[in-house]
This record gives structure tokens, C-alpha cells and sequence, in this order.
């Protein structure tokens, strides 16, 4: 016999009895009426079939803290599985019972996430995640094997990817002016480090004087602190992205006088810091350089700092794929490009990409000089003159 019985303020538990009459309880219900539903179920099935519960009518919400505290995942992965869990998995599942969830009402959820407008990509992290934590507690024996398995009926999907928005060298230096305007020198640097390196976010933002070498044209990205990381608003140094993002990138000629003459401004221990000599945080970036910078702010009354549109939509990651476009359209063999941009290269490409590394990175900082150069020589056909690029006396500096 099961039934339904307050336990708290707002929380309620099933009660019921064991063949040898002792008293057990299912816990973690939000009210009667979710407690009564279950006792409802547990009765039926013990009519039907003398059934008695077992650790799969447990709660499935009470298998999610001691789950998390068995994962061993990068910290910016973690922070993403809690809040998808926080937000989708809890509310819909927490209280439900192991052995109630099934295969069906798991993919009809996933449905209605997509209709509700969570991109793909999230819905299929959410299911990935729930996956993951059914599977983990089949292997502890709490319910046979998972309920959820890969869907075999249904139409094709065919999810309509936005496109990436790539920039010009010359739309590149506009949107670096413009930033200069509105934040300062060490914006538009930042900007034009993105689009000239192919270096991710983190890898410039933790960039160390260190680990900067322009006597010798380059920089290193360290495979244990090359990346900044903001987890839950904190700011620490870690790994980057992959073992390949771990990497030394040339620098063409025009870069090492820009960032040289950026570390003669400041004395911090990171190259790219902020007017006030902080770490950046990548929204604070997006939300007051990046967007009016690119998109304009002819919507925005009375800004401190008139924009025009240039180049709508780019974000920053959109300066590291410009970077590969242009290196494509300049015939840089594929091998390069993954090796400059930190991707996996296979081992026998390796064998080969080194023998020829040295001609092809002469080879990419030619071409990004000449980019460089041409987009000046378009901005200021009359020759580099002040007031017209008064934002950046960097310019000088290249």
C-alpha cells in the first residue's frame, strides 16, 4: 500500500510498505498531487504483479548532485551542463521517478524544446546531457539500462545554419577606427590581432609579455595558461581549446610595430587589458565595442561616439574565420591554415607540412603585409595622415 504524505512546507513524499512491513518513502515530490500519482502507479503495479519499489522509483532529481560530483569535464563545459540541467532537465524531470521515464516522452520533449526556439545545437547538448546521467545510473544498477535510444522514424531534419559573417581587410581597419573612437587604442588593436593572427578570443586575451617574442616575429600560446576563461563570471587562466590550439603564430611586420607599441603603453603583465588595466570579459567587449563598431549606432540617440555600419552581424570569432578566408584565397595550403589556426593535423600531413613550414609561413606573412598595406592604402589614398586616423596613433607606429 502507497500513499501520499507532507514531508515539508512545500514538498510532499510517498509512503509505503515493504513485504517484511517495515515503512519506506519515495521523496522529492513538489505536491500532493504529483505524490498522490505516483502512489497511484505503485499501487497498480503492486496489484498487478506483487511489484515492490526499488531504487528506480526514486526521484530522478536526487541522482543529479551525486552525478555531477562523478564528472571530470573542463570548467567552462561543467558550468554549461549545470545551467542546461538548472534550466531544461530539473524542472522536467526532477521529480519524476527513474522507471517513469521513457524513450518516447524523452524525444517528445525534445520536440517541444525545438519548437520552443532553443537552437539544435542546444537541444541536442540537453539530450546529451540527460543521456549521459540515465546511462551513468544504469551502471550503478539504479534502473536496468537507459530508456533513451536514437530515433530512427521522422522526417530528415534540416537545420538552416546561419551564415558566417566574414570582413574585408579594409572593412577590418573601419571597424578597428571605429572602436578606437569609442573604447581606445588597445580595442582596435585587439580587433586587428584577431583578424591578422586567426588566434581565438582567450588565446589573446590571456596572451602574456612573456610569451610575446617580436624579436623573432611571433608569439606562444602555452598548453597549460595559454587561454583566458570566464566561468560563472570568473576570470582564470587554463588550457586552451585543444592540445593543437597549444602553438607559436608569426606575426607580420606591421603587427610586431603595433604591438610593441602597445606594451610601451602599459606595463600589465597581459598584453590586452582594458582602459582601466583589467582583464576583458568577452560580453563587455561585444556589447560596447564589437556591436556599434560594426553594426552602426544610427539607432542609438545621443551616443558619446557616432558609428556607421560596416560590416553588420560580425562577431568576434568572425575575425579568426576572415582570417582563414583570406589565407584560402591567397592559396595557403590547407596544412598551414590548420597549423596557424590550431587545428588537428594528421600525423602523416604533419611529416609533410613540416618539411615545407618555412616556406609556407614566409609565404602567409607576405600576404598579410600586402592586406595589410593595400586596406591603408585604401582608407588613406593620400597617405597616412592625422586627423583622419587620430583614433589610432598606432598607425604610426606600422
Amino acid at each position: 500500500m502507497a500513499w501520499p504524505e507532507k514531508s515539508g512546507k512545500n514538498s510532499w513524499r510517498v509512503r509505503y510498505e515493504k513485504d517484511d512491513g517495515s515503512l519506506a518513502s519515495v521523496s522529492g515530490f513538489t505536491s500532493e498531487a504529483a505524490a498522490q500519482e505516483v502512489a497511484d502507479r505503485l499501487n497498480r503495479e503492486a496489484a498487478v504483479r506483487g511489484f515492490v519499489p526499488t531504487a528506480s522509483t526514486q526521484p530522478f532529481g536526487g541522482w543529479i548532485e551525486p552525478w555531477f560530483g562523478s564528472i571530470d569535464v573542463a570548467e567552462s563545459t561543467l558550468a554549461q551542463y549545470r545551467s542546461l540541467t538548472r534550466n531544461h532537465i530539473e524542472p522536467r524531470w526532477g521529480v519524476v521517478p527513474f522507471n517513469a521515464i521513457s524513450n518516447l516522452d524523452a524525444h517528445t520533449w525534445a520536440v517541444r524544446l525545438r519548437n520552443g526556439g532553443l537552437s539544435d545545437s542546444t537541444v541536442k547538448t540537453i539530450m546529451k546531457i540527460l543521456k549521459m546521467m540515465l546511462a551513468d545510473a544504469a551502471d550503478e544498477g539504479i534502473i536496468p539500462t537507459s530508456p533513451i535510444h536514437a530515433r530512427r522514424r521522422g522526417r530528415r531534419r534540416h537545420q538552416l545554419k546561419p551564415d558566417i559573417v566574414h570582413a574585408t581587410p579594409l572593412q577590418v581597419l573601419r571597424i578597428a577606427l571605429q572602436a578606437a573612437s569609442l573604447m581606445g587604442e588597445w580595442a582596435a588593436i585587439l580587433i586587428i590581432s584577431a583578424a591578422y593572427t586567426g588566434a581565438r578570443w582567450g588565446e589573446l586575451t590571456g596572451l602574456q609579455r612573456h610569451n610575446i617574442h617580436l624579436d623573432d616575429g611571433c608569439f606562444v600560446i602555452d598548453p597549460r595558461i595559454g587561454a583566458l576563461h570566464e566561468v560563472d563570471g570568473k576570470l582564470s587562466l587554463g588550457q586552451p581549446k585543444t592540445a593543437s590550439s597549444a602553438r607559436t603564430v608569426t606575426l607580420p611586420p606591421f603587427l610586431c610595430d603595433i604591438w610593441g607599441y602597445l606594451l610601451d603603453q602599459h606595463d600589465h603583465p597581459h598584453i590586452f587589458v582594458t582602459r582601466d588595466l583589467e582583464l576583458h570579459r568577452r560580453s563587455n567587449f561585444s556589447r560596447r565595442v564589437m556591436r556599434p563598431a560594426c553594426d552602426g549606432n544610427y539607432g542609438v540617440a545621443n551616443p558619446r561616439v557616432r558609428t556607421r555600419t560596416i560590416c553588420p552581424d560580425l562577431v568576434f570569432h568572425g575575425l579568426r574565420h576572415s582570417h582563414n578566408t583570406w589565407l584560402i584565397g591567397d592559396d595557403i595550403p590547407e596544412v598551414g591554415r590548420a597549423r596557424r589556426l590550431g587545428h588537428q593535423i594528421h600525423d602523416k600531413i604533419r611529416e609533410i607540412y613540416d618539411h615545407v613550414a618555412p616556406e609556407v609561413e614566409a609565404k602567409i606573412l607576405i600576404v598579410l603585409q600586402r592586406r595589410w598595406e593595400d586596406s591603408l592604402a585604401t582608407q588613406f589614398p593620400n597617405g597616412l595622415n592625422f586627423p583622419d586616423a587620430a583614433p589610432m596613433p598606432a598607425l604610426a607606429a606600422a
